[in-house]
This record gives C-alpha cells, sequence and structure tokens, in this order.
C-alpha cells in the first residue's frame, strides 16, 4: 500500500473523521481550517499518532507546523525521519 494511503487512512482512523475517505483528502490540500477542517486539539492528537503508529518524534512547535502543512509535507517529514 502506498504510504500515503496508509497514512491518510491512520489519520481518519485516528481522529474520528466520519465520513471522510482517503480518496477524499487531496494530497496538498491543507490539514488545517479549510483543508481537513482540523483544529489545535487534533495537532495535538497528530503528534501522538505520528509517534504511534510511524515512530517519529515531533519536538516542537516549529517542526508540527512544517510537517502538519499537508499530507505530502507529514508523509516527507515521517519519511525523511525514518531515514535517519
Amino acid at each position: 500500500m502506498e504510504f500515503k494511503q496508509k497514512l491518510k487512512q491512520t489519520l481518519i482512523r485516528e481522529l474520528n473523521l466520519e465520513d471522510i475517505h482517503p480518496e477524499d483528502i487531496q494530497d496538498d490540500a491543507p490539514m488545517f481550517g479549510d483543508g481537513l477542517g482540523l483544529d489545535s486539539l487534533d495537532a495535538v492528537e497528530l503528534v501522538v499518532i505520528v509517534q504511534k503508529h510511524f515512530g517519529v518524534e515531533i519536538k516542537d512547535m516549529e517542526e508540527g507546523q512544517t510537517a502538519f502543512q499537508s499530507i505530502n509535507a507529514l508523509s516527507a517529514f515521517i519519511q525523511e525521519r525514518k531515514q535517519q
């Protein structure tokens, strides 16, 4: 399974995003605000989800802002950290 697809499925399941399917989420759409519609509480959950499911730690808000821009950004962030 493509990594971005797995990432989307994990986020949908863990964030309880009802009536959203992986194909509904555009890879370059913002994850917060008008895009996926996440909020600041979801950001905290995202940090835990990324650690739990992908073994990558997001150390501070600056890293989080970069990683949580879109599915593309989060995917690249996780894959880059896993290779280190």
